[in-house]
């Protein structure tokens, strides 16, 4: 993606986000552009789209809370001290202080604030094409949102306008209603003006914004609208499981007819631990790997975001899918031609024996240095499985168990296992345990236990009433000038 050099602010915490770090506009002359004065040509339209699109390579967040917080994965890393965070979320321990949640926050606004950016001057000039730049705009703009009213529930709504620092310490939360409804608009936006196909990779079409505007009224379990939506993604025809479940995670057959909406990754560009807002890389990959691994197939990471056993002996011993999405690192060591020559290390942040599979450092797939922070892995924020999936459980709900029945073992045929005959709340059981097996390791669960009810009997130490919601970063209620009051229980 291309280099950023302007600051875009909707708060004074997205705008600390975006000093010292490479990715703003390359203008002239640099560091001192006058927006007023931008936006005369359409390749600033494209390259301000550019900008808002780059937020999203801060995605391993997302990959690694998901898993973490529920009851698929531990944290892991070198201690109970690296990325302390992540610890606290696990052990369900974290407070308002703690600086994975607030890089969320921050991120995620960030984001927004490169959107906003565009918008307010969106009508400055037109020429062909700008509704689509438009579209794609405010689909990333609802992306954002969506992923902050999943972490903290009400947040400021900032619409089409930057924000002065004054003006951010006069900024109340706005309902979830608010911002879901404002989320909805900007989808139904970008569904009505985007083509079902893009022909630039990793740019979002029709289809990702049905499949995004399906989830969220799923997430409101607003079903029978979801349903709908849903369907009509399915009955599109432009998208099909991929036959080899394995080959859906490798490099080499990204972009594929199970590609909903992905986020894209290069590894032809050195990361770098000083800020992980600039990687190019998908830095999940890397630090899920195995702990100073010498052997054949992976390479040596950071052992992160490990599977628990229970998701492991959740699988069928017949289900393919075990095996392609948790790596068991002794069995797979002990089967191979000179298991003695190969070598790990435990870290003491946790040891389970499983690795995350679907997201690991494979030799062959390794970027350029340092290369825990440059996998070229696309994330699969939302893939034709997924949407089956959300169908199924939508008709479920709506009385339309036969529909919901077929989409179900749609997706169980594509792995060989046998077919479903529920129906009834037993039904609506299977999809949810299906969505587990399906999906694991791509951080949807937590999300799925909350929304579904199933969080206080599932995770370990888990509150209601309280841990539905992360807690809003301490720091930015202190910037905002104390005016926004925490999330209940923290």
């Amino acid at each position: 993606m291309k280099k950023w050099k302007i600051a875009l602010s909707i708060s004074a915490a997205s705008a600390l986000i975006l000093v010292g770090c490479e990715k703003f506009l390359d203008v002239q002359p640099r560091y001192v552009q006058d927006a007023e004065n931008y936006f005369n040509q359409p390749s600033d339209y494209e390259m301000a789209l550019t900008a808002a699109y780059d937020l999203l390579q801060t995605s391993y967040l997302t990959q690694w809370i998901g898993e973490i917080a529920s009851d698929n994965a531990i944290a892991g890393g070198e201690s109970v001290t690296d990325t302390e965070g992540l610890h606290q979320i696990e052990n369900m321990m974290h407070n308002a202080v703690n600086n994975e949640l607030r890089s969320v926050f921050r991120w995620n606004y960030a984001g927004i604030a490169r959107v906003n950016y565009l918008m307010e001057f969106k009508d400055k000039i037109d020429f062909v094409g700008k509704e689509q730049i438009i579209g794609q705009a405010r689909f990333l703009r609802a992306y954002y949102y969506f992923e902050l009213v999943k972490y903290f529930g009400e947040v400021p709504l900032v619409i089409d306008q930057r924000l002065g620092a004054d003006q951010v310490t006069k900024l109340d939360r706005s309902p979830t209603a608010e911002v879901y409804a404002q989320i909805e608009a900007d989808l139904q936006y970008a569904s009505a003006t985007l083509p079902w196909s893009n022909p630039e990779k990793g740019r979002v079409d029709k289809g990702a914004a049905l499949a995004l505007l399906g989830k969220v009224h799923l997430y409101q379990n607003d079903f029978s609208v979801a349903a709908v939506i849903l369907d009509s993604v399915i009955d599109f025809g432009g998208y099909a499981l991929v036959e080899d479940y394995d080959a859906l995670w490798l490099d080499a057959n990204e972009n594929n007819s199970e590609t909903v909406f992905d986020i894209e990754y290069s590894g032809l560009e050195g990361g770098s631990y000083g800020c992980f807002v600039c990687l190019e890389g998908n830095a999940a990959a890397g630090f899920n790997g195995i702990r100073q691994y010498e052997g054949p197939l992976y390479g040596d990471g950071n052992s992160y975001n490990l599977p628990t056993a229970d998701l492991y002996q959740a699988f069928d011993i017949s289900d393919i899918r075990r095996d392609i999405t948790i790596l068991d690192l002794d069995a797979f060591i002990a089967s191979q031609p000179n298991p003695s020559s190969i070598s790990y290390a435990q870290g003491g942040g946790g040891h389970t024996g499983y690795y995350n599979n679907k997201y690991i450092k494979r030799q062959g797939e390794i970027g350029l240095p340092d290369n825990d922070l440059t996998s070229p892995l696309n994330y699969k924020v939302i893939r034709y499985a997924d949407v089956l999936l959300m169908a199924a459980e939508a008709l479920a709900h709506t009385g339309q168990g036969g529909k919901a029945l077929g989409f179900l073992n749609e997706v169980r045929a594509r792995v060989n296992m046998p077919a479903m005959t529920s129906s009834g709340n037993a039904l609506m059981e299977d999809i949810y345990m299906e969505r587990r097996l399906e999906l694991s390791g791509e951080g949807l669960r937590f999300w799925d236990l909350v929304r579904t009810g199933k969080a206080p009997s599932t995770i370990s130490n888990f509150v209601s009433g309280k841990h539905e919601r992360f807690p809003l970063p301490q720091v930015e209620i202190d910037l905002a000038g104390g005016n926004w009051n925490q999330n209940p229980g923290y």
